[in-house]
């Protein structure tokens, strides 16, 4: 049977490239049964039934998955957030973050509309910014308008499949489209009332650029915590993954432990109290959240 990759899932049909050609292709009922649901990403084997159409027989091994947006076997996360207009949320982009390194997929931090802030703003937000990259984020600076945008995010984009990401009316959609000519994503304004923008994509496509794929993804600003457990929380931060070593109690979750090198490192400025703050928001969101069945 040839192999492919899911490329597109639309109106219950998936999209297949194999060797340079896209086929339409259906899934098995034995997925449903078993109540996987192939995913664009997912390399699949497929059985041609028809001019460029077919079945899928095999859903390959997936290194990741995401749930929303349902996409598999992503390499990194753009994550796109302005630094005003909507003005930066540090909880939204920590709640970005634990989603994406609790997939164990890179995250890459892109800022926009820097060029809007004042002198004090925007060295408030350098401080805050720079603490991200001291833990090993990637910080980069960017704007739709650049003519050099296609050359900054190569390096990046390249050979890799990456989802792009961020909190609704940052300019992701602007930015995909100053990427790929006639890609013409739509875009809404800001709602002023709202303090955000509204989602104008409606599937999940992965687009070939620079030798890899890009996807823009609907539903991604809408987080929550379904899928992960309590316990794995504090491992998704890396600062404390590193000073947990120190923790008196093996499996600390720095919140009330007796010689915690965590809240140590809170008292002390060295772990940024805004941070911290949203993990113990975090912290009881998944402990008020409804059980799984």
């Amino acid at each position: 049977m040839p192999k492919g990759r899911i490329m597109k899932a639309l109106s219950g049909f998936y999209y297949v490239e194999s060797d340079g050609n896209l086929y339409q292709c259906r899934g098995r009922g034995v997925f449903r049964q078993r109540k996987v649901t192939p995913l664009v990403g997912d390399f699949v084997e497929f059985e041609i039934s028809g001019n460029e159409e077919g079945y899928i027989q095999v859903i390959e091994d997936r290194k990741n998955e995401l749930v929303r947006p349902p996409i598999a076997n992503v390499d990194q996360t753009i994550i796109v957030s302005s630094l005003i207009e909507p003005v930066l949320s540090l909880n939204l982009l920590d709640k970005f973050l634990v989603m994406v390194e609790a997939k164990q997929i890179r995250p890459l931090l892109f800022f926009t509309k820097k060029d809007l802030l004042t002198e004090d703003e925007l060295v408030n937000w350098m401080n805050k910014l720079n603490y991200y990259q001291n833990i090993g984020y990637s910080i980069n600076f960017l704007s739709a308008k650049e003519e050099d945008l296609d050359i900054k995010l190569a390096t990046y984009l390249s050979n890799k499949v990456s989802v792009f990401a961020g909190q609704s009316g940052v300019g992701k959609s602007s930015l995909l489209n100053s990427l790929i000519p006639g890609l013409e994503l739509g875009t809404n304004e800001i709602s002023e009332s709202l303090g955000r923008g509204k989602h104008t994509t409606r599937h999940v496509e992965l687009i070939s650029y620079r030798n890899g794929w890009i996807a823009d993804t609907p539903g991604f600003s809408a987080l929550d915590f379904q899928q992960l457990d309590l316990e794995d929380l504090p491992i998704c931060y890396p600062e404390f993954v590193e000073l947990s070593k120190n923790c008196k109690f093996r499996g600390c979750m720095h919140i009330k432990e007796p010689k915690c090198a965590v809240k140590e490192a809170v008292d002390n400025g060295e772990i940024l109290a805004e941070r911290y703050d949203n993990y113990l928001q975090f912290v009881d969101e998944i402990k008020q959240r409804k059980p799984r069945y």
